[in-house]
């Protein structure tokens, strides 16, 4: 069957409806046949890629953000099909993209999609108490995270324009947030070691490289060695985070004195407190709140790759 690409017109901004015309041209140009469907609401592309898997697709194509590209890797991996996914990034943030070393630039991508090798990579899942309160499950590709990133994520959604671009948006986000928000506390455990507990300006769950809009937030985290890079930002004032903000878009925040680096393959948060409520990030989006337990899934779904 003909590759499914799976569309969200409304990622960056709704940038990516006004360019589908030239998109579509450029990959039937340099890709050739495809079918073509389109999100119209939230986990959509969970569900269309769940429809196109059963119908025995075996390539399926995230044109999109992060968001997008992790509903449809949720969408596969949910049928238990075996289905390859591409990537063709049109989003605010581009961070998976970046994790996978496809090209910025749209022609670039597209010959990456034509051109790649299938690889299999590693597959985080999250279990998580969703806004009704109750137990709920999903996967990830990149970075789950809480603490200051939940709120910068919901800022970035509510302020999101097209003419600010990905990065200024999430930097906005940050410097607000940075100046607005108290540290968390919780109680954190890494595989079988004693639980700790931990006050942070956040701490990543991190499979992927990239968050944030391009901070290199686990520059060693590789995507196939079985194990999640925990990254830790430790109890840090706003001026101290603001002034090492550049670190993390280099990568070199991992010399920081209040910044720790661990590996696991299982790490479990909870709330120091009932009452308290820390929202959860998963690859770009809120799908709910702590406690949550993050599982690394090994060498689970295959990629598209330059």
């Amino acid at each position: 069957m003909l590759p499914l690409i799976i569309v969200n017109p409304t990622s960056a901004g709704g940038a990516t409806r006004d360019a589908w015309a030239g998109i579509a041209s450029e990959l039937a140009t340099h890709f050739g046949a495809f079918n073509c469907e389109f999100t119209r609401e939230h986990r959509d592309g969970v569900r269309l890629a769940k429809i196109g898997a059963s119908e025995g697709r075996r390539l399926i194509i995230a044109c999109g953000g992060d968001g997008t590209i992790s509903e449809v890797a949720n969408g596969i991996l949910e049928s238990g099909e075996d289905v390859e996914l591409g990537v063709l990034p049109s989003g605010t943030g581009g961070d998976f993209q970046r994790s996978l070393k496809i090209p910025g630039r749209r022609h670039d991508a597209i010959r990456a999609l034509r051109t790649g090798r299938s690889r299999p990579i590693d597959v985080g899942r999250v279990t998580y108490v969703n806004h009704d309160g109750a137990a709920e499950s999903r996967f990830f590709l990149g970075v789950a995270s809480f603490g200051m990133s939940g709120e910068v994520i919901d800022r970035v959604k509510k302020n999101n324009s097209k003419w600010l671009g990905g990065k200024a948006n999430f930097a906005l986000a940050m410097l607000q947030t940075t100046l607005t928000k108290e540290n968390t506390t919780a109680f954190v455990q890494l595989d079988d070691l004693q639980e700790r507990r931990l006050t942070v300006a956040n701490l990543c769950v991190a499979n992927g490289r990239y968050f944030g809009g391009g901070m290199k937030i686990a520059p060693e985290a590789k995507l196939d060695d079985g194990q999640f890079d925990v990254v830790t930002i430790g109890d840090l004032g706003a001026l101290k985070i603001l002034t090492n903000a550049h670190q993390l878009y280099l990568g070199t925040h991992l010399g920081m004195k209040q910044v720790h680096h661990a590996f696991a393959a299982r790490v479990i948060a909870r709330p120091v407190s009932k009452d308290k409520q820390i929202a959860v990030e998963v690859d770009g989006e809120l799908p709910g709140a702590l406690p949550a337990t993050f599982e690394v899934l090994p060498k689970t779904l295959r990629m598209r790759m330059p």
